[in-house]
């Protein structure tokens, strides 16, 4: 049944509580503590595009050894984002909360001191598998904590940090290639200073309390749930009597049910299309800038992928972030794949732009803002919001896992797409991969805007207590 339909009320008490209350320092401190986590996230993706492109005379890399360091902390995230997905679902938000942070600490630090190929190789493995960690865990655990008006404001924050991070690493790299710092030394210390925002969030993290939501749906513990309210929007929630137990648990739909598994080809799908747009450029950037301005030097390369980020990427963010509340999900995520489709279509009909280099950059960079204000947000947003309780890790690590198998396709493939395409019918494939996006958003995805949580997750709740929340 749906939520608040049951005699005690118990429920929609709670959840009301949480849904209206007013943005507070709560939600921030929530976001601010997840949003790290995705700062360090795309830092640690992304810099590897930038390290490789030092460490192939050194390490005399071959392009095949080049594609697998590119992509493999892509490839390791699918097993992260479905193993920690799992993890909470069973032991709870909490439980596990900063353990894949520490696993990034620990792979990006190792990757610093490595001296070949199949070293750093392996310490990209455990990179990735914390990064696909964090993706499971932070939007699950900030869309449950939110209120109903600002839900996808405040997840979509989380992952607006991610933008931060993008224009971070080229501009770190710039500073240290820049100011003379031998090139030796200058890859080590970009792959350990991933470690440094990731290190400073553990403890935030291990202090967040267990989320209302899973306290009561899942666990049934109606004084953990009221305390955590309590915590969140500073309102006094008394339960009398406490009641503690199994709650809902295996009560309600199921993965398997038809209506979530179209969904889990909506976000899932969508996802992997965003992916291999965007990793595919991303984590190829330098490839690509190689091929646009021939022998340029990397500094000059690097600027020129921190300019990009700083002047399209990164405003996309925020408008998409401003406007989640008031135009939805469903329409920032078509129209975005829309305007990228527009983008790269046009750079493979007329080829010649590619010998126009600000002409070339200003579209390249377009199609940036627009993976931004639109599906690299809402891709990030949507599964949080469309599945219940019960399997919403789960189903969100799925998606995660499934955006991050197009990413490491796209990072393996890119660079020969590119040697043997060339760059118009590299992006001529994206335009297709766009369309498609279009499409299965349209068909497979509702629109979760401006309902609470349970009423998008299609949630049912059936819990053993009996005992209604009274205001304090």
């Amino acid at each position: 049944m749906p939520v608040g339909s049951d005699s005690s009320n118990s429920a929609q008490a709670l959840y009301g509580k949480l849904d209206n209350a007013p943005l507070n320092s709560k939600h921030w401190y929530t976001v601010l503590t997840a949003g790290m986590g995705f700062f360090t996230d795309a830092y640690d993706l992304f810099i590897i595009g930038t390290v490789t492109a030092i460490l192939t005379p050194i390490f005399h890399l071959s392009l095949a050894e080049l594609s697998l360091l590119n992509s493999i902390s892509l490839l390791a995230s699918v097993i992260g984002a479905l193993l920690f997905g799992r993890l909470m679902d069973v032991f709870g938000r909490k439980a596990i909360y900063g353990t894949e942070m520490a696993l990034l600490v620990i792979g990006a630090l190792a990757s610093a001191f490595t001296g070949d190929f199949l070293a750093l190789f392996l310490c990209r493995i455990v990179v990735g598998v914390g990064v696909g960690g964090d993706y499971a865990t932070s939007a699950v655990i900030t869309s449950e904590y939110s209120n109903r008006p600002n839900r996808g404001r405040l997840v979509g924050t989380v992952f607006a940090m991610q933008g931060f991070g993008l224009l971070a690493g080229p501009l770190f790299a710039s500073l240290l290639l820049g100011t003379g710092v031998p090139a030796g030394i200058a890859w080590r210390i970009m792959l350990a200073f991933g470690a440094v925002p990731a290190i400073s969030v553990i403890y935030l993290r291990r202090r967040i309390k267990e989320t209302p939501r899973y306290s009561l749906a899942i666990k049934g513990d109606l004084a953990a749930t009221a305390d955590a309210v309590q915590w969140t929007t500073g309102q006094s929630v008394a339960v009398q009597p406490e009641v503690t137990g199994n709650g809902a648990r295996g009560r309600g739909p199921s993965i398997t049910s038809p209506v979530f598994i179209k969904r889990l080809i909506g976000t899932a799908g969508c996802w992997m299309l965003m992916d291999v747009a965007f990793y595919g450029n991303g984590v190829s950037s330098q490839i690509i800038l190689k091929a646009l301005f021939g022998k340029a030097s990397l500094l000059h390369n690097t600027i020129v992928a921190a300019i990009i980020f700083a002047v399209f990427a990164v405003p996309g963010y925020w408008v998409a972030v401003w406007l989640m509340d008031k135009i939805g999900r469903k329409r920032i995520q078509w129209q975005g794949f829309a305007m990228m489709a527009v983008g790269y279509g046009l750079i493979w009909v007329v080829p010649g732009i590619v010998k126009i280099p600000v002409l070339f950059l200003v579209i390249y960079g377009l199609t940036y803002f627009f993976i931004e204000f639109g599906p690299n947000e809402t891709t990030f947003v949507y599964p949080s919001e469309i599945f219940p309780t019960a399997f919403r890790g789960f189903a969100d690590g799925i998606s995660a896992a499934g955006g991050k198998t197009g990413a490491f396709v796209a990072a393996l493939l890119m660079p020969s797409a590119v040697k043997y395409l060339g760059l118009p019918g590299s992006l001529g494939i994206l335009a297709g991969v766009a369309v498609a996006g279009v499409a299965l958003t349209l068909w497979a995805l509702p629109e979760p805007m401006g309902r609470t949580l349970e009423e998008a997750s299609m949630e049912s709740y059936s819990p053993k207590a009996a005992s209604t929340p009274v205001a304090v």
